[in-house]
């Protein structure tokens, strides 16, 4: 703790030092295979930009086409918790997490393999549109699966016991909970960080199809941290067959309504879906104390609401390859900058973010977000043309310092829930537990997927054709900022309450223990 009495540039100084030592001096050796997946999760942009560039010129998907395929790219994402019961209670020879971190490389590795097929052109059996659906398909259940296991994992590698054998202090192994769930946050960064640049000079450099067979790589980095550290065997225990039974069912309902082209198909799977996960939620939750439920369930709905706003889409990308000329290399250069500069905001700003209550780390952020979004909507509206005019620089500088200032503030509002994830996930159901709650996490990205395709409906942008642009980012930020304001308004009051009202309970009981 700092002492308040020293001069203010010490405390300042001791402040950063703590930032910047905390996450190193948390590290464990254990903590390496969970961390190489998720470093290995952020390292597969090594193909975005390629991606990008390749689907602009080679496939006819307009930006509400492809907002309508994240819908369902997400969807695995939200039935986590059929790969997290598999994970807790399913060994494949004899192993519950590292059989699993293989297998999804695997499939990762084969959704390489068809876009390179696709791009290149010698896999024929599909139209190239539909190569590029399978390949991400194939890429994201692979990343699925290898995170649900590194889920569980982040929760078995903290000790609860002393060497002596004693019980650990629960606030000690909270913390340690809260930092390995920030430890991921930066490896996941680390990984963006490694790629970002390269990505855009290989896009420049090489075919899409080399770039796409060079993604091969990562992969490789996953298995081999499930291969090369032994993990420590875990408590089974019977499978529960309404949790995997139902998530079964409910995957075979998506394809069947995925593959039938059911009028609001997409719609109705989203709120089957919510139905779905909250009940198999409460199945969990329920043997929980209500104060605890109440906790979880507010902190929810808040970081729903934040993730579900919508997005602007691929036109404003395009836009910025068309009209203001930002190709391969320059992309990968943004991206590096980005990178590099939310790794270094995750690693110090996660210290303060995991003492912090969740509504006032997400009302800042969505302040923070939308002004940082002005840039953005600036360079639709042509201000580069005065800025190059009159004070000598335009839009790559503009999206230089957009960047350099947005990008801290990426990876920070997950901590919080993954922290409360990590301290409530029951012994047996680690997984299933992570699962399930990152699940409904996921279906935010889902509804937000479905307001992205909305706008791009109503507000046409295509290939060339730009004049919406700003009415949509413009609208995108209206709704990002009015409805988080409105869920940390309504729902972190009562958040607050609870804390207020447990951490009254918690020094009436120290008092009568003193007493």
């Amino acid at each position: 703790m700092t002492d308040t009495t020293q001069p203010a540039d010490t405390r300042l100084r001791q402040t950063l030092q703590t930032a910047l030592l905390n996450p190193i001096r948390a590290f464990r050796l254990r903590y390496l295979p969970l961390l190489m997946v998720y470093f290995a999760y952020g390292a597969l942009g090594i193909v975005t930009i390629a991606e990008t560039f390749w689907i602009k010129s080679a496939l006819t998907m307009t930006p509400a086409e492809l907002a309508a395929l994240s819908v369902w790219l997400t969807l695995p994402w939200t039935i986590k918790m059929v790969f997290g019961e598999l994970v807790d209670a399913v060994p494949i020879m004899g192993s519950q997490r590292k059989v699993y971190v293989l297998i999804g490389g695997t499939l990762v590795a084969a959704g390489l393999i068809t876009l390179a097929g696709a791009a290149g052109g010698w896999l024929v059996f599909a139209e190239p549109q539909n190569l590029y659906r399978l390949g991400s398909f194939l890429s994201v259940v692979g990343v699925v699966l290898q995170d649900v296991a590194a889920d569980a994992m982040s929760t078995e590698v903290v000790d609860r016991e002393n060497p002596d054998g004693t019980p650990r202090d629960p606030n000690d192994i909270n913390r340690d909970l809260g930092m390995v769930q920030v430890l991921g946050r930066l490896a996941l960064s680390f990984g963006m960080v490694a790629v970002a640049g390269i990505s855009g000079l290989l896009a420049s450099a090489f075919s899409y199809e080399t770039v796409f067979l060079l993604g091969l790589v990562i992969p490789l980095i996953s298995v081999s941290g499930a291969l090369l550290i032994d993990i420590t065997p875990t408590e089974t225990r019977p499978v529960d067959w309404r949790i995997l039974g139902g998530g079964i069912a409910f995957g075979a309902a998506v394809v069947a309504v995925a593959t039938t082209g059911l009028p609001f198909g997409q719609e109705i799977v989203f709120v089957f879906s919510m139905a779905v996960v909250c009940a198999m939620l409460w199945r969990i939750v329920r043997d929980l104390d209500a104060r605890t439920q109440e906790t979880i369930l507010y902190a929810a709905i808040i970081i729903f609401v934040f993730r579900a706003t919508p997005l602007v889409g691929q036109g404003y990308t395009w836009f910025t390859i068309d009209v203001l000329g930002f190709d391969e290399a320059f992309q990968g250069t943004l991206n590096q900058i980005g990178a590099v500069l939310a790794l270094a905001g995750t690693w110090l700003f996660s210290d303060a973010i995991t003492r912090r209550p969740v509504p006032v780390v997400l009302f800042w952020l969505t302040i923070v977000g939308t002004v940082l979004s002005l840039p953005s909507l600036a360079l639709t509206l042509g201000i580069s043309e005065w800025t190059e005019a009159t004070l000598g620089f335009g839009a790559r500088t503009i999206a230089i310092i957009d960047t350099a200032a947005s990008s801290p503030f990426m990876q920070l509002s997950m901590i919080p829930l993954l922290t409360l994830i990590a301290i409530y996930a029951p012994p047996t159901r680690r997984a299933t537990w992570f699962a399930l709650m990152s699940s409904l996490m996921n279906l935010a990205l889902v509804a937000s997927a479905l307001q992205t395709k909305y706008v791009n409906q109503m507000l046409i942008v295509d290939r060339g054709s730009y004049e919406n642009l700003p009415l949509l980012l413009g609208l995108v930020m209206t709704i990002g900022l009015v409805a988080p304001l409105a869920a940390i308004l309504v729902f972190g009051r009562k958040l607050n309450g609870q804390r207020r009202q447990a951490g009254a309970q918690a020094g009436g009981a120290e008092t009568q223990k003193a007493s």
